[in-house]
C-alpha cells in the first residue's frame, strides 16, 4: 500500500486506533473520510480535524451499511482504500448459560458481518481504481485467545481466514489486502484497558504501523514488533512435529 495519496474510508474510527491512524494518514497527504455511529463524537471530529471528512454509519445494520457506502463513493468518487475498522469485544462466560448468546450474536455482526458487508458493498468500485486497497482488522488473539473473550477471539480469527481466501481471490487485480493485528493497545475496547500496564501505548502503536507501511509497502500483514509473538506462536503450533525415532 502506497502511504500517500490515496482516499482513504474507515468506519468505525470516532476513537482509538481509528482515529489514531486516520490522523496520521491525513498527516501522510491522504484524503481520509472517518464513520461512526455517534453523531456528537463526529462533530467533535469534524470541528478538531479540518482534513477529515466524517459520515455517519452503523456497521451492524446492513442498510446503513449499503445507503452510506453508496453516499461516500458519491462523495468522494476517488475512494481507493477501505479500512474496516468497527469492531466489538465482550467479556462472556458460556459456563452460566445460554444468556451468553445474545452478546455472541452482536460481537459476531459488528465484528463479521459488519466488514463483509462493507467489502461487498466497496469492491466493485475499488475493482475499478487502478490501485486500491482493503485493510481488515483482526488481532493478535486471532491466533492465540484470551479465556475472557472467546466470541471476540472467534470473530477475529474469521476475520483472518477471510482476509487470506479474499487475497487468493484478487490476486492479479488492482485490489490488495492488507491484515491489520493489533495487540492488546491502550483503547476504551474493554472497561480498564486504556489504564492498563499490559496495553500498548496508543500513539506508539499507530507511530509503529505508519512505518511498517511506509518502509514495507508490499507487506500483507501488519504486525507491530508487540504482536508478533503471537503469530509466531500459532505458526510453531501448527507446524507438524516429527515422532522420535
Amino acid at each position: 500500500m502506497n502511504i500517500t495519496g490515496n482516499t482513504i474510508f474507515i468506519p468505525g474510527a470516532t476513537s482509538g486506533i481509528g482515529l489514531a491512524l486516520a490522523e496520521r494518514l491525513v498527516a501522510a497527504g491522504n484524503t481520509v473520510i472517518v464513520g461512526g455511529r455517534r453523531q456528537e463524537l463526529l462533530d467533535e471530529i469534524a470541528g478538531t480535524h479540518p482534513g477529515i471528512d466524517t459520515v455517519r454509519i452503523d456497521t451492524a445494520d446492513a442498510a446503513s451499511i449499503a445507503e452510506v457506502t453508496r453516499e461516500v463513493v458519491s462523495r468522494h468518487p476517488r475512494l481507493n482504500v477501505l479500512v474496516t475498522m468497527a469492531g466489538v469485544m465482550r467479556v462472556e462466560d458460556w459456563t452460566v448459560g445460554p444468556d451468553v448468546l445474545a452478546t455472541a450474536e452482536e460481537t459476531v455482526t459488528t465484528n463479521v458481518l459488519g466488514p463483509l458487508r462493507l467489502i461487498a458493498a466497496l469492491l466493485p468500485h475499488l475493482q475499478e481504481q487502478p490501485d486500491a486497497t482493503i485493510m481488515t482488522v483482526s488481532s493478535g488473539l486471532a491466533f492465540v485467545p484470551l479465556r475472557a473473550t472467546p466470541t471476540y477471539n472467534a470473530t477475529k480469527a474469521a476475520i483472518h481466514m477471510f482476509s487470506e481466501s479474499l487475497r487468493l481471490q484478487l490476486e492479479g487485480t488492482s485490489v490488495s489486502v492488507l491484515e491489520l493485528e493489533p495487540p492488546s493497545v491502550a483503547t476504551d475496547l474493554l472497561p480498564g484497558q486504556r489504564e492498563s500496564a499490559f496495553a500498548m501505548p496508543l500513539d506508539d502503536f499507530a507511530d509503529e504501523v505508519m512505518t511498517i507501511l511506509r518502509e514495507q509497502p508490499d507487506a500483507t500483514e501488519i504486525q507491530v514488533e508487540r504482536v508478533g509473538f503471537l503469530r509466531t506462536r500459532r505458526r510453531a503450533a501448527s507446524t507438524p512435529r516429527r515422532s522420535a525415532r
